[in-house]
């Protein structure tokens, strides 16, 4: 059974870092893609950032580029979401997911999802 469980949220001021994790139990993180999303409640799921299989290929959601960094330590069976520069409008739930596929796509609808971690930008 697959089963993640993203930590590392919480209480940041604006201009701030979080890293997020999503370790992996129960089955082999390493070989599949990862994604990160976020929803904020009545809204839609938003796609994040997502890494391929073979960890050289990312992505990010294009207004995200150059605050969030998406990475994967297959030693400790865990994908990061470093964020900096966090903004009051990165407030919000943040969950990883997968569909046990090699490479990322741009769907938000994946079989596999954490609970999510909070992540709060205030002053």
């Amino acid at each position: 059974q697959v089963q993640l469980v993203e930590s590392g949220g919480g209480l940041v001021q604006p201009g701030g870092s979080l890293r997020l994790s999503c370790p992996a139990s129960r089955f082999t993180l390493e070989y599949y893609a990862i994604g990160w999303f976020r929803q904020v409640p009545g809204k839609d799921r938003e796609w994040v950032s997502c890494i391929s299989r073979s960890d050289t290929i990312t992505y990010y959601k294009n207004s995200l580029k150059g605050r969030f960094t998406i990475s994967r330590d297959k030693s400790k069976k865990t994908v990061y979401l470093q964020m900096n520069s966090l903004e009051p409008a990165d407030m919000t739930v943040y969950y990883c997911a997968t569909d046990l596929r090699n490479t990322c796509g741009a769907t938000t609808e994946l079989p596999y999802w954490g609970q999510g971690t909070q992540v709060t930008v205030s002053s």
